[in-house]
């Protein structure tokens, strides 16, 4: 193994450090082939001995620990407090066999604690595994074969490829270099990007001028290159650094700090309605001793820890965590919390065609040269297929001459692998070069002959702003002279040619030709083909003599060329790929459609091809397609008019995509926005939703993104968004829920107090004080209905109409009016319903009763339980009935029979009712408490049926986009 970089002692640079190796030395050190890598099985071996290659972070915080985190709430203390103090009270009085309160009270506060730290370690697991979906991955060849690893599994020795918008996976030493340029702000402050080379460096170097090496957590930014790993996880130059860096706060969305907001408000409100329920009983009550005190006191606590929702926050997380991880399974990897709630209210998709709107499996249909025409017939990645020429008998000869030369041009210009996969074939690389590739091999081109003729020396990458590539190769038919053969957008690359290929000859080209040629590509692409135009030249001597150093070296390193190398180019021809729409993808843009969303198309193909696309997936139907360069001659306010009509944007670049995101935005849209590359960084991050490819997608672009699309498919956005917008929905139904049942238990206790005259419980207060539920009850109330029966509410299928509803409207907050008015009429239905039955089970009062204060109270304890199990239905919508969809969620049904028995031991298990002050109840009694309970379940549906009545009124604004609330 290599010797360490630095030297323990003193810490300078050794000798033997990577850096100052050649490759060859580093190679050998390493025991590894560039061509085939590691072997699977060292690289296993190697793993155990080093361990993964990821930064050591603080150890986690113990469970036991977490577990007594339960335990830090203000109110939760002063419970176990009031449990301290019933029990001493107890050791004083002896008035029961046992000290039911206190063991009721601990009892109540343990399984509180318990069930918050189930839900918070279920948030961690589910947090825990969307990291590791969205854990950065390497390219790297393994048994001679390059595979996309996770990059957590490098070792040194492995052989990594590196191209322009990668995060560089580990500290690695160059082995072949192209113009490869790497940001290393983060290691060395140096913003301007560090162009990269080879050779070794003689003496000892600083690390921002060791340029034949990569440093993990770097990006590259333009070019590619090759290289061998020398260092993994700690032991890289950002590991040695990684004690000073700090664990990243948790993420807290907007959502999340509305809800806090909400919580904090309710906490105060609740303790002021305690503070002026206790003075209340004070002053009514004739309350004396310690005792009494203390009893009226812990009942202003347990009525503050059962109305304030403490688990909110957990319940929150656990949501949105189980949410994610259903859109992971549907292909879209949420990287940050706010796209979840952000997706709700999208009302654009501005979305890439190519491999997102269509399949990505791109095929070369035709090649249009001086000469005619030619017709390649088969599909998807076989090299396997016949070409039919088509042009004039005459000119067969020079037609078959420039469609090898073309083809020639296009799979030398060229950075894709095409290899055998199992049954089928497979390409390593950009989809559009593995189908040059795929044409070549079709008409004979084998790579064998193509590389003994014409070997790589050098090359200028693509970019988006030139939109094109060049290669330079040597050319065994003409030793003293250097080939170049370049690639790109037609109407750019025939700028650049001032010759075409006639037969063998070039002959200079014309206007008239010239407009020819473009005709041609206008031609190709009405057919909904994209065009590429591939062209060379063979450099002057002085060149040849210029670059023939290159040739030297074993290991090939080209540093950048200038755009010189790209001009007097010959023009060898058209080549017109097709890449058809996806079948899902006309549906997922009619789904977008009906659910208030407009889709946006954004491409760099011609606007014929983008026009044609467009109109066959039902974007825009014989719709105007805006080009680049008419964006850049547009003012601000000519574009924003023009985002409002035109939903095809064609030969456009990233800067141009961040304009037409502010423009969307400016008009109020809520924009997600698709991107692959490094330059589309800029507009991810400006949109509401940036959305990364993820088999296209540079780290760049994925690290920029709100989302990662694992199939790069459109039809998974529309998913996410349907997604999205059923977990903000159950969010407000556990919301509707938890508040309504809370305030309910509020109510009741304070109108209780306020109107125990008239409810018959004032003339049962010979001992000083009556309440209509006792603490505990209260307590216990919390935990059988808040727990489980929130949290599977949170859980619930999305509903039918989700996409038949417009978008949420942007700044909408979680709770709106019309809910905080369903809340309140829930809570006061339940208090009243409650009461009543407290009433008629107590003599005296409104409606005379027989009963006992503990048989009253237990009716009211029942009664208030099965309120807010009936209530559950209801907080499902704020608009639809409680019976549609009934029975889709069983987990809810298994919950609600879970909190019954729970409850029905509370009433019939002796030492529960020694604990509760319960008693059993008969039949009649349960058919009371559930015939009262049941109403908030009527009484509800009766106010949906006017709101719907309400909406179907003006259900035609209801509709478009942007107009109205969804029913959730």
């Amino acid at each position: 193994m290599l010797p360490k970089p630095h030297d323990p002692e003193t810490g300078t640079p050794e000798a033997g450090a990577p850096y100052r190796q050649p490759p060859e030395t580093v190679l050998a050190a390493l025991a590894t082939d560039p061509r085939s890598g590691l072997a699977q099985a060292e690289a296993e071996r190697r793993l155990a001995q080093h361990g993964r290659n990821v930064l050591e972070t603080a150890p986690p915080r113990p469970q036991w620990l977490k577990f007594f985190d339960q335990f830090t709430d203000v109110l939760v203390l002063l419970l176990i407090v009031a449990a301290a103090i019933s029990a001493a009270i107890w050791l004083h009085e002896r008035d029961t066999a046992l000290p039911y309160e206190a063991f009721a009270i601990f009892a109540i506060v343990i399984l509180n604690a318990v069930m918050g730290y189930v839900q918070e370690a279920r948030a961690e697991r589910a947090a825990a595994a969307l990291r590791q979906l969205s854990a950065m991955r390497a390219s790297v060849v393994r048994d001679g074969e390059r595979c996309s690893i996770p990059a957590a599994e490098l070792v040194p020795g492995d052989i990594i490829h590196i191209a322009e918008g990668d995060t560089v996976p580990a500290d690695a030493r160059l082995i072949e270099s192209t113009a490869l340029q790497t940001v290393e702000a983060a290691l060395t402050g140096e913003s301007v990007p560090t162009l990269k080379h080879v050779a070794a460096i003689s003496g000892a170097a600083e690390l921002g001028d060791r340029h034949n090496m990569v440093f993990s957590g770097t990006t590259a930014v333009y070019g590619h290159a090759l290289a061998v790993v020398t260092a993994t996880g700690m032991a890289t130059v950002m590991g040695r650094i990684a004690g000073m860096l700090e664990k990243a706060p948790d993420e807290v969305t907007p959502l999340q700090r509305e809800l806090g907001r909400v919580g904090k408000a309710l906490a105060v409100a609740v303790v002021l309605i305690a503070v002026a329920m206790i003075g209340t009983i004070f002053l009514m009550a004739d309350i004396s001793g310690f005792s009494q005190t203390f009893e009226v006191l812990i009942l202003g606590v347990a009525l503050a820890v059962a109305a304030v929702p403490e688990g909110l926050p957990a319940v929150v997380t656990t949501v949105l965590s189980i949410g994610m991880q259903r859109m992971a399974k549907q292909k879209a990897i949420i990287r940050r919390l706010v796209a979840v709630e952000t997706l709700g209210s999208a009302t654009v998709i501005a979305s890439d065609k190519t491999g997102t709107l269509t399949r990505n499996e791109m095929t070369v249909r035709r090649v249009v040269t001086a000469s005619g025409a030619a017709h390649l017939s088969g599909s998807g990645y076989a090299p396997h297929g016949e070409i039919e020429l088509v042009g004039t008998q005459a000119s067969d000869a020079a037609l078959r001459c420039e469609l090898l030369r073309a083809l020639t041009a296009a799979e030398r210009a060229n950075n894709a692998v095409l290899h055998a996969r199992g049954d089928g074939w497979a390409v390593e690389g950009d989809p559009t070069e593995g189908a040059l590739i795929v044409a070549a091999r079709k008409a004979g081109l084998l790579p064998e002959a193509l590389d003994a003729r014409f070997a790589r020396i050098g090359e200028v990458p693509f970019s988006s702003e030139r939109k094109m590539m060049s290669t330079i190769h040597t050319d065994t038919a003409q030793p003293e002279r250097l080939m170049v053969v370049t690639k790109g957008a037609p109407d750019v690359l025939l700028a650049r040619c001032t010759h075409e290929l006639v037969g063998e000859a070039s002959v200079p080209l014309t206007a008239a030709r010239r407009a020819e040629i473009m005709a041609a590509n206008d031609a190709l692409a009405s057919e909904a083909l994209r065009t590429l135009g591939v062209a060379f030249r063979s450099l002057p001597a002085e060149a040849g003599a210029r670059e023939s150093s290159l040739k030297e070296s074993s290991l090939k390193e080209a540093g950048p060329h200038t755009e010189d190398v790209e001009r007097d180019l010959v023009f060898a021809g058209l080549i017109g790929l097709i890449d058809p729409p996806r079948p899902e993808a006309r549906a997922a843009v009619a789904q977008a459609k009906a659910a208030g969303i407009r889709s946006i198309m954004i491409t760099g193909d011609h606007p014929k091809t983008a026009a044609v696309i467009a109109a066959e997936l039902g974007i825009a139907s014989g719709g105007r397609a805006v080009t680049g360069t008419e964006i850049e001659a547009m003012t601000a306010d000519a574009l924003d008019r023009t985002v409002e009509e035109v939903s095809i944007y064609a030969r456009v670049n990233p800067e141009h995509k961040l304009r037409i995101v502010a423009a969307l935005q400016r008009a109020g849209e809520t924009v997600a926005m698709t991107g692959d590359g490094v330059n589309d960084a800029p507009a991810l991050k400006a949109a509401d939703i940036g959305i990364a490819m993820g088999i296209t997608g540079t780290d760049v672009s994925k690290e920029a993104a709100d989302m990662v699309l694992a199939d790069d498919n459109f039809a998974t956005i529309v998913a996410a968004v349907a997604e999205g917008r059923a977990i903000f929905a159950n969010i407000r139904k556990f919301l509707r829920y938890l508040l309504s049942s809370n305030i309910g238990e509020v109510m009741t206790m304070f109108f209780g107090v306020l109107l125990a005259e008239q409810i018959g419980l004032a003339q049962l207060a010979a001992d000083g004080v009556v309440l209509p539920l006792l603490a505990t009850q209260i307590l216990w109330i919390n935990l059988v209905t808040d727990g489980a029966p929130a949290l599977t509410i949170g859980v619930d299928p999305p509903d039918a109409d989700v996409m038949h509803r417009p978008p949420r409207p942007r700044g909408e907050g979680v709770i709106t009016g019309r809910m905080w008015g369903g809340i309140f009429l829930v809570g006061a239905i339940m208090s009243t319903g409650t009461l009543l039955v407290l009433d008629a089970a107590l003599p005296g009062g409104l409606i005379e009763g027989e009963g006992t204060l503990a048989y009253g109270q237990t009716m009211a304890f029942t009664t208030l339980v099965m309120f807010q199990l009936f209530n559950v239905f209801n907080a499902r919508s704020d608009e639809a009935s409680a019976f549609s969809g009934l029975f889709r969620n069983r987990w809810l049904w298994i919950a609600i029979a879970a909190s019954l028995v729970l409850h029905a031991m509370a009433i019939y298990t002796p030492l529960l009712q020694h604990a509760f002050s319960t008693v059993s109840l008969g039949m009649g009694d349960w058919l009371i408490c559930m015939a009262v309970a049941s109403s908030v379940l009527w009484l509800r549906e009766l106010s949906k049926m006017v709101v719907r009545r309400m909406v179907a009124g003006n259900g035609a604004s209801r509709r478009l986009p942007r107009a109205g609330l969804g029913s959730d």
